[in-house]
Order: C-alpha cells, then sequence, then structure tokens
C-alpha cells in the first residue's frame, strides 16, 4: 500500500426522493430566516414551488445564474442579497445556480442549502470557477463549500436527455481525474471506480427511460460520489482544457467535459497505468475508447465543433492549456496536446499519447 493523505469535507448531505421537503427544516437548523433564492430563468417552476414551501423565511430571488459564473453576474446577485438583507442562500439547479450561489458565499460567508437538479457535482467542492473578460480561474476555500446538500431524485426526473447524458459525463471527468491525481487515495479512488460504474450503468438505462426512477437514483448518486472526489482530490490535464474552451470560447460547460473526457483520458492513459485498473473492470482495457463509443450510443455530442467552437481557435486552446504549468501524470507537450485538441474538434476517436493521425 502507497503512503496517502485522506482529507474529508463537513458537508451534509441529505439523499432520496421527496427530501426537497427538508429544506425548511435544514434553514431552521442552520439559523436562516432570510433566504435569498439563487436559479436560471428555466427553473421558475421549480423554485416557485421551494418558495411556497419555505413561506415567509424567502426574504428574496435572483433567477440570473449563468454559465461559468461570471463576475458581474455575481455583483448583480450580492446586490440583490445585500437589499434583501439574506442571512442564508438556497440554490436550486445545476452547475450555474450552485456556482453562484458559491461566488457569494465566498464573498460574504452566508450559509449554503443547495438542491442540484443536474449531475454536475459542484455542488460537494470547495471550488469555484469564476469568468471574467473572456478567462476562467478557479480558486478553494473552505466558504465555498455547502453546508447542506439535499440531492431529491424527484428533481431530475424532467432533466432532458441529453443534458442528462452530458451532465453524467461531466460527474465520470471528475472521478476519473481523481484516478490519476496527484494526491489520490485508495478511499476515493474506491468511490472513483463505484462513479463510472454507476453512472455508465445507469445512462444507457434513463436514456431508453427518461422517467425510470431506479436509473435516476443511480445517476444521481454517481453524480455525488464524482462531486466527492472533485471536491477532495486534485485534477488534471481534462479539467484544465475545459476550464480554457469554456472561458474562452464559452462553450457549454457539461457538453465540453463530454467531448473533451475520452481525449484527454486517452494522453493520460499511459501514464496512469494501474491507477485506472478500478474503470477497466467496467470499461475493458482502453477506457478512453469505451467512453468515446458510449458517448456515441447515447447521441452526445463528440466534437467541439458541434458546439460551436470556430476551427481557428484550436492554436489558442492549446497555448492556454500549457500557458501556467499545473501537475499532470503525462507531461503536456504543446505539439501533442493541439493534436488533441484538433482531434476534439473534428469529433475523431481518441488519440494515445504519441501517436498521430
Amino acid at each position: 500500500m502507497e503512503p496517502f493523505i485522506f482529507n474529508s469535507h463537513p458537508a451534509r448531505v441529505i439523499f432520496g426522493r421527496g427530501t426537497i421537503e427538508s429544506t425548511a427544516s435544514e434553514a431552521e437548523r442552520l439559523g436562516c430566516r432570510r433566504l435569498l433564492l439563487i436559479s436560471t430563468e428555466f427553473q421558475a417552476d421549480v423554485t416557485g414551488a421551494l418558495a411556497e414551501r419555505l413561506g415567509d423565511r424567502v426574504a428574496g430571488s435572483f433567477p440570473g445564474a449563468q454559465m461559468h459564473t461570471p463576475v458581474d453576474v455575481t455583483e448583480q446577485a450580492l446586490e440583490r442579497a445585500r437589499a434583501c438583507d439574506a442571512d442564508g442562500l438556497v440554490a436550486l439547479g445545476g452547475g450555474s445556480s450552485i456556482g453562484l450561489a458559491k461566488a457569494i458565499a465566498v464573498r460574504t460567508d452566508l450559509p449554503q442549502i443547495v438542491l442540484p437538479t443536474t449531475y454536475a457535482g459542484s455542488e460537494m467542492t470547495p471550488i469555484l470557477g469564476e469568468t471574467k473578460d473572456g478567462l476562467k480561474t478557479t480558486r478553494s476555500d473552505p466558504r465555498i463549500l455547502p453546508e447542506t446538500v439535499i440531492y431529491d431524485v424527484d428533481l431530475t426526473l424532467t432533466l432532458p436527455v441529453a443534458m442528462s447524458v452530458t451532465s453524467g459525463f461531466n460527474a465520470m471527468a471528475h472521478a476519473i481525474e481523481a484516478l490519476y491525481a496527484r494526491d489520490r487515495n485508495p478511499i476515493f479512488s474506491i468511490m472513483a471506480a463505484e462513479c463510472v460504474r454507476a453512472m455508465t450503468e445507469a445512462l444507457p438505462r434513463l436514456v431508453r427511460h427518461p422517467v425510470n426512477l431506479a436509473a435516476r437514483g443511480d445517476a444521481l448518486y454517481a453524480a455525488w460520489l464524482g462531486g466527492m472526489c472533485l471536491g477532495s482530490v486534485g485534477m488534471a490535464l481534462h479539467h484544465k482544457l475545459c476550464h480554457v474552451l469554456g472561458g474562452t470560447f464559452n462553450l457549454p460547460h457539461a457538453e465540453t467535459h463530454t467531448v473533451m473526457l475520452p481525449h484527454a483520458l486517452a494522453y493520460n492513459q499511459a501514464a496512469a497505468g494501474k491507477a485506472l485498473d478500478g474503470i477497466r473492470a467496467h470499461l475493458g482495457d482502453d477506457p478512453a475508447n469505451a467512453l468515446y463509443r458510449l458517448a456515441v450510443d447515447l447521441g452526445a455530442p463528440i466534437s467541439l465543433k458541434q458546439l460551436g467552437m470556430a476551427e481557428e481557435g484550436i492554436d489558442e486552446a492549446a497555448r492556454l492549456a500549457i500557458a501556467n504549468p499545473y501537475w499532470n501524470p503525462q507531461p503536456l507537450e504543446q505539439t501533442a496536446l493541439r493534436a488533441l485538441i484538433a482531434n476534439a474538434w473534428a469529433g475523431l476517436p481518441p488519440l494515445t499519447q504519441g501517436e498521430v493521425r
């Protein structure tokens, strides 16, 4: 057994069906009496129903969360929080809503209650990614981690199938990079392998039957595991590439993760070695190509071109991806990274490190 360091985060998790009903009691437990509800405009109906449950505990709402957490949107939400004298935050939605709540919390230290409606996993992390002037940066702070996460399987039943698939790949990306992280440990490696197993089994089932409660429950469970991995050990090339592509080219978050995951994994697969044995049990000897084939089979986007990125952006993305040194199991080399990004742009199967197509 290799030596390791294990850190856990003190988030409270409530998982099940109908758990949205516990939001008021969680607010009471945290001493919150003036809540700001955070969501996107597309979640107005569910947020309205939640506001009715919370009654006079709701001091205001901000339905303007946006992808990649733009700093100017955070500043608007902060003004709203101050105007209604909020003493707590309730975020309902995916990464956009959760990211905005975290951005407010790190600036105010207000407690957060989060109700995820996708499989993004960011609710389990003390990490915040923010976008300003076309660049996405991340930071970590204990104040960013939500105090309570309420997983309600019922909230995912209306998540569109296409979004469910890409969100599921997003969750698996967190788990896979945890397997070969520099600070990996056996506990999170077990959780990461279980995330991949549960998600790869759940996604085909919910594609066939979108309201299959068992499949939805398994996918949400996998998302929790992936989020735990993301929040507890370091990430590498895949997440760096997705931050560059999302922040610089404004590409959709989950879809970008879906496209890039097989390619980043292929780049690292040989260097990761036995660290990937846990997912080889579910995906076979070539996990990168297995994930690419799964994306194809499930009708997910497989190219950056499909997401709206111009071919002229490939060189800029490769330059930015290597601009600030960071750890990765396979040394980073700009020519190889350009080939990886070009391959992902075209939607071709992933290249193994050193392969030229």
